[in-house]
């Protein structure tokens, strides 16, 4: 059997999933596109397709595990899932966090993750070469203050990953946790801070060259393409101005 070259990548709407559509894509996958807003996916599709590659867009929510059941039955084999969707929500300290938002950074990093990988693991196996890759952060392995929220989801996004690998080690199936540190994209500190320019702003504050979405999508695509007997357990990238989840050096 010839291993599928149909990716599915989810929050592939924005950000780091937007730019590991394009790279896989480009490096001959059928790119599934899912994420909630439609229109954003859709043109992503439209933009893959125009470049001569193939791409198709699914409106999906990751914590809906009925949707995700549903859209699972589309597939018979596939070759590569990227775990991509999730997000944080403030930077309150533990004293005074919204549990609201703890259940919901919880609900998208862990569950949908969850949701996702249970669904398409039997077309990942039955592919005979299938690849999950799960996007965790830096912040699934280690702690910073005002982050408790999102690094126990977060580390709950790691331990996922570590333990599938775990479990299904002599399967044809590969476990990839892509750990990326500071990235700048478009959304990510302004949904942390609920569409405060200013406080998103300060994140990156005197940080010569964040990581970009590219950068990390690079070394995505760069993993998943490694030959079938190579597995990249973990992977931690950072821009050179961050020593830890608490260092960054910054001009100011």
């Amino acid at each position: 059997m010839a291993p599928s070259r149909i990716a599915i990548v989810t929050g592939a709407s924005s950000g780091i999933g937007e730019a590991t559509a394009r790279q896989l894509a480009a490096s001959g996958y059928r790119v599934v596109l899912t994420a909630r807003r439609k229109d954003r996916i859709e043109a992503l599709a439209e933009e893959i397709i125009a470049a001569g590659h193939q791409a198709a867009a699914y409106a999906l929510d990751v914590t809906d595990r009925a949707a995700v059941d549903e859209f699972a039955t589309a597939f018979k084999t596939i070759g590569v899932l990227v775990n991509n969707a999730g997000g944080a929500l403030g930077a309150d300290p533990v004293a005074t966090g919204d549990p609201a938002d703890w259940r919901q950074m919880y609900e998208t990093n862990v569950i949908g993750t969850l949701n996702v990988t249970q669904a398409l693991l039997p077309a990942l196996t039955a592919s005979g070469d299938g690849t999950v890759v799960v996007v965790s952060s830096t912040a699934g392995h280690g702690t910073y203050e005002g982050g408790a929220g999102y690094v126990a989801a977060k580390h709950g996004t790691h331990v996922l990953a570590e333990t599938l690998r775990l479990e299904i080690v002599g399967t044809p199936v590969r476990v990839i946790e892509i750990a990326p540190g500071m990235v700048k994209t478009d959304e990510f500190a302004l949904t942390r801070f609920a569409g405060d320019q200013e406080k998103a702003e300060k994140v990156y504050q005197g940080v010569a060259e964040p990581l970009t979405a590219d950068d990390v999508a690079d070394t995505i695509n760069w993993a998943v393409t490694r030959p079938s007997h190579v597995n990249v357990d973990l992977l931690v990238l950072r821009p050179r101005a961050q020593a830890s989840n608490t260092k960054v050096h910054r001009d100011l």
